[in-house]
């Protein structure tokens, strides 16, 4: 059950690879049936840092404004201790990254490849696969920032396009929603609590992240929402103390970040309680557990998906026939046996099985014949005539049986003289035939 995450993050990959990355679509969806954890959030909540903590490294883009303008899947895969931390793009299979700022740089010129350089967002999805002895197995998926205005360079309707797409992944019965809040504002204004609460109203599918709690107004604390007493989750809320903007352009290190998280917890008099709980590395086991545990209770629908689309594209291919051989005798088998098997049909529209072989008679008992009788033989056969050519051809040498070259002669102008009309037959019997499949396709 421990590689449960990896085999899913796998399918994901290849599902990816395919084009199937959970866009509304008429057709059956590898990915909507599989457990993933989407990450919601309004702009400014935090979000980034918080994935940021629970990677442990800085890789994300930062700026104003929509910064995350396509859906990033994270995967995160535990290795070794002592192992080399390094990360992987889908659209990049051969080239691992050890520098996490050329991480960050590739996550904005691959966004950039899509939407170019302007803020328009895109739902085609970057895949980054990242690998450390200091993560737990987990999948993320960050989705763009809800906002409430459009700013200039952005189009009017960025507010609605973000919000669709965002709801396209959380409205799914298979997406664990991540929603992350700022402390520092009410959360009656949460943007992630309001989209949550539409999509999963009885919050069985909603984990809450409370970011900021250190940037609270002095005499305000979070612990009535930590407690679940403001706004009660099925799920305990978790919350977390991301690092400062000055601490990011300090480059503060992580580990030392996540440390001082720990220690904020544990001093804070309205937090000692709920300690335990609290930091972005409970969060990370927390939703590396609880991803586990969904997908094991997912895992029979996902065989009966897999079982069923096996068994439809088998029923498809054996329709569309068998593969076609790449060699010089396979082609030729494969060749005969089309011959054959027009030859079989073409035999049963002659004896009546199959319609039409009225037609085809009509053609060699009534159209060829009237076309052979108006052909003039009786010149080109003439004793004259015949008596001219076999002259010519052969001189007037005597013959123990036939004078070859003359007959030869005789019947290769014969045979050009009727190949007009038996063409013309072909063609007709061609034509029936095509009008014999046309008509029921019709």
């Amino acid at each position: 059950m421990e590689n449960l995450i990896s085999l899913v993050n796998k399918i994901q990959r290849a599902c990816t690879a395919l084009g199937d990355h959970g866009e509304a679509t008429a057709l059956p969806t590898l990915w909507d049936s599989l457990p993933s954890i989407a990450v919601v959030g309004g702009q400014s909540s935090g979000k980034s840092s918080v994935l940021e903590s629970v990677v442990g490294k800085d890789f994300l883009p930062r700026g104003s404004g929509i910064v995350t303008r396509r859906p990033l899947v994270l995967q995160l895969h535990k290795i070794d201790e002592g192992s080399r931390e390094y990360a992987e793009f889908l659209h990049l299979p051969r080239k691992r990254f050890t520098d996490f700022a050329a991480v960050r740089r590739e996550i904005q010129d691959e966004t950039d490849r899509e939407t170019g350089r302007t803020k328009q967002i895109s739902s085609v999805p970057i895949h980054l696969s990242i690998y450390s002895p200091n993560v737990v197995n987990l999948t993320l998926i960050d989705l763009p920032g809800l906002t409430k205005v459009a700013v200039e360079g952005q189009p009017d309707s960025i507010v609605q396009d973000i919000e669709n797409m965002v709801r396209s992944y959380i409205e799914k019965p298979n997406c664990i929603i991540l929603a992350i809040s700022p402390a520092n504002q009410d959360l009656a204004t949460s943007d992630a609590i309001k989209i949550s609460r539409e999509v999963d109203p009885t919050g069985e599918r909603t984990l809450g992240v409370l970011t900021k709690i250190d940037l609270m107004d002095k005499g305000t604390d979070a612990a009535d929402i930590l407690e679940g007493k403001s706004y009660r989750l099925k799920f305990p809320w978790v919350g977390v103390v991301n690092r400062s903007q000055a601490d990011i352009n300090k480059n503060v290190d992580m580990i030392a970040a996540r440390h001082r998280e720990r220690e904020y917890f544990a001093s804070t008099p309205e937090y000692k309680h709920l300690a335990h709980r609290m930091g972005s590395e409970h969060l990370a086991k927390m939703l590396s557990n609880h991803l586990e545990v969904v997908i094991k209770s997912k895992i029979p629908g996902i065989q009966s998906l897999v079982n069923k689309t096996i068994a439809e594209l088998e029923s498809e291919l054996s329709r569309l026939g068998k593969p076609i051989a790449a060699d010089a005798g396979g082609k030729m088998y494969s060749i005969m046996e089309i011959c054959r098997l027009f030859d079989q049909i073409y035999k049963e529209h002659l004896d009546g099985v199959r319609s039409g072989g009225d037609k085809i008679y009509n053609v060699f008992d009534n159209q060829l014949p009237a076309a052979l009788k108006r052909l003039q033989f009786d010149k080109q056969l003439s004793m004259e005539n015949i008596r001219k050519l076999i002259t010519e051809a052969d001189g007037y040498q005597p013959h123990l049986i036939a004078p070859e070259q003359g007959y030869r002669r005789l019947i290769e102008s014969s045979v050009v003289s009727i190949r007009g009309p038996a063409e013309a037959a072909v063609d007709a019997v061609c034509m029936i035939f095509q009008k014999l499949l046309i008509i029921p396709l019709a």
